[in-house]
């Protein structure tokens, strides 16, 4: 059932999928997750070194480097799969999607937990770095040659190096703990978020009819505010 259950999900993913036999014997990606799930069945039953190997072997074939120890859910789909890296400790969840290029990656030698954990039905696209033990929520999507380096939350969108959350799929609450707030050592998102909250600012005063008088045209047809005019 499960092998069954891959290959309709490749089918339902890829439109340039025209048949069942075509996606079992032309897709390495889904190749490369079949070796992935002999090399962990192997890994869990401590033949590890024969376990490495078929890891190699399957490499060498698909192009993708899926350590045998990650825990991968149901449903993965590789599209293309050339590059794709997927660390010792990683977790993912079921119907993720990743394209080509995508690195699930460690940023310590330490032993332990050291590689991402990936929610259910998330995306990732193609040459996209998500580096460290983090967490990326359920749905989430990380556009194309962003470099993840801390948490996602779920449903947002996440764009960039570092990577920065551009939306997400529900109403942020300001008192949310899930807000995102800029760390001091990233200037770029500190800007970002600097200008979100001004641009808050000035949306309260325009919908606040105390504050009419701050923001509007004037006789003459200029627009003058506190801190410009146009």
């Amino acid at each position: 059932m499960g092998i069954l259950d891959d290959v309709r999900s490749v089918r339902a993913s890829d439109p340039a999928a025209r048949s069942f036999f075509e996606v079992i014997l032309t897709y390495p990606g889904l190749h490369a997750v079949w070796s992935y799930r002999l090399a962990h069945w192997l890994w869990t039953h401590r033949l590890r070194f024969l376990a490495r190997c078929v890891a190699s072997v399957a490499r060498v074939l698909t192009n993708v480097d899926i350590h045998p120890a990650a825990e991968l859910g149901e449903r993965l789909f590789i599209d293309h799969g050339i590059g794709v890296v997927i660390g010792e400790t990683t977790r993912v969840g079921e119907d993720v999607t990743l394209y080509q290029g995508v690195t699930l990656g460690g940023t310590t030698l330490e032993h332990g937990k050291r590689h991402p954990t990936l929610g259910d039905r998330v995306t990732v696209g193609a040459g996209a770095k998500i580096l460290g033990p983090l967490t990326v929520g359920h749905d989430a999507r990380i556009g194309a040659n962003s470099v993840v380096i801390r948490d996602v939350p779920p449903g947002a969108v996440v764009v960039g190096v570092p990577g920065q959350i551009i939306s997400r799929t529900g109403p942020i609450d300001e008192h949310s703990p899930e807000r995102f707030e800029a760390p001091a050592s990233d200037p770029v998102a500190a800007s970002l978020s600097s200008i979100l909250r001004r641009i808050d600012e000035l949306e309260t005063q325009l919908g606040d009819t105390r504050h009419a008088h701050l923001v509007g045209p004037s006789d003459d047809g200029t627009w003058r505010g506190d801190d410009f005019s146009i």
